[in-house]
């Protein structure tokens, strides 16, 4: 814990500046084997009152809201239990509606992961009122961050600005309990991190975005612990566990360095962003990073074949088709994407400034992205190691739904990608058909 209490009080220090990170706006993190009997004492460290509200759902409390219900009970904390319905999913509607059930508490605690920590987020920070997590999944990456993973009204998903939790806890004896799928989606949110880093690379080289280290050094000193122990995830394995819930709070933390999710979001994870947005009835029930593995091995496909080409891709003027993405995402859908996807399109003199910057720097641009290429086949080996999805098939999706996620997906986000430069170099459709 040493280290990650050395990066959210901004004690770490960048080994290639020598200078201290910012302080991370979470006040305590806690990973333990066990937290049972201490979680009295861990909310009221981070300012949570004796009176507060618990939000959970009918899986998570069972996993862990119940006891720790009684536990701050027992030592004197008034807890109103706010239980979410059925299989809620973090929408605007949805946190409006819990909202009104909060409204008389003047603090919260959530208990569960991805949906119930967002919405509590989402709904607490409209008024900046405290809220803490105990987390009962490694299942993703954003415990600790500023935003929050909301579905708007018209059915897109996006992140909203919301606010840091007080206090993160991880009970790794709770985690290590949850369904094994559970940590096969958080392995596969932490997989996507060599590919994302090869897309922002590229679109640093090629664009002059802005690329930072930090997110990167700040998980070195746990450099392939995860791998080596991810055989263990499948059966639970506290220590497996224990290195896979490290290697998400430290991606979570890195926003603390960027204040963008660029470090592990690019390309792939605009794949699963459009299999959540559109796959409506076709969606199985797949979780976020079971998808954002399989995509990762898609852009994987993707960043290989540039990678292997000695001269570099032709780059034409953005095609943006505003009729055929109002057809595949609704009116209002498209109109949202299509005002995010023109930020980055190309005229015909961008696409000629792009042409000429990739004759000057393809050969180098090749070489540094390709010392950071993580291979498909071994990609394939770890997520199957851990029981991950690994195809479209996989994830229960119709092969023509997932080939149309691969060549569109990169219209919804104003990040630019390897899809990008496969789209506006005209190779986009057929890599997409080789999917399945």
């Amino acid at each position: 814990m040493e280290h990650i209490e050395d990066v959210y009080l901004g004690r770490w220090v960048n080994p290639e500046t020598g200078e201290t990170g910012p302080r991370a706006p979470v006040d305590k993190i806690l990973i333990s084997e066990s937290i049972d009997g201490a979680e009295a004492d861990l909310v009221r460290s981070v300012g949570i009152g004796d009176s507060t509200a618990m939000v959970a759902d009918a899986n998570t409390w069972d996993a862990a809201g119940s006891r720790i219900a009684h536990t701050l009970k027992s030592a004197g904390i008034t807890v109103g239990e706010v239980l979410l319905e059925g299989k809620p999913h973090a929408t605007v509607h949805a946190a409006d509606e819990l909202a009104v059930r909060l409204q008389d508490f003047s603090s919260v605690i959530a208990v569960g992961s991805g949906t119930v920590n967002d919405l509590t987020k989402y709904v607490t920070a409209k008024d900046g009122r405290p809220y803490c997590v105990f987390g009962t999944a490694a299942s993703m990456d954003g415990y600790a961050s500023t935003t929050a993973s909301m579905g708007l009204p018209s059915g897109l998903k996006i992140s909203l600005p919301a606010h840091a939790p007080k206090g993160v806890f991880l009970d790794l004896g709770v985690i290590a309990a949850a369904p094994s799928r559970m940590a096969a989606a958080g392995f596969g949110d932490c997989l996507c991190n060599s590919v994302a880093r090869i897309d922002w690379w590229m679109s640093h080289k090629l664009l002059g975005s802005r690329f930072w280290m930090e997110p990167y050094l700040i998980g070195e000193p746990d450099a392939g612990m995860l791998e080596t122990h991810a055989s263990g995830l499948k059966q639970g394995d506290v220590t497996a566990v224990g290195y896979l819930v490290r290697a998400l709070v430290l991606s979570g933390l890195g926003v603390a360095f960027t204040k963008v999710s660029n470090h592990g979001s690019m390309g792939e994870h605009q794949i699963s962003h459009y299999i959540d947005c559109f796959a409506g009835d076709r969606h199985t029930g797949t979780l976020h990073g079971e998808q954002v593995g399989v995509a990762t091995l898609t852009m994987g496909r993707i960043q290989d074949w540039f990678l292997n080409q000695e001269r570099p891709p032709e780059i034409r003027p953005t095609r943006v088709d505003g009729e055929d993405m109002a057809r595949r995402m609704g009116p209002e859908i498209a109109a949202q994407c299509e005002a995010e996807y023109r930020k980055k399109a190309l005229d015909e003199n961008g696409a000629a400034r792009i042409n000429e910057r990739l004759q000057e720097i393809w050969p180098q641009l090749r070489a540094e992205c390709r010392k950071l290429v993580d291979p498909v086949s071994n990609m394939t080996a770890k997520l199957n190691e851990v029981g991950g999805a690994t195809s479209g098939r996989d994830l229960g999706l119709p092969a023509d739904f997932y080939r149309e996620a691969v060549r569109h997906a990169h219209e919804m986000r104003n990040r630019f990608s390897f899809a990008d430069l496969a789209c506006d170099s005209g190779l986009l459709d057929e890599f997409a058909a080789r999917e399945v």
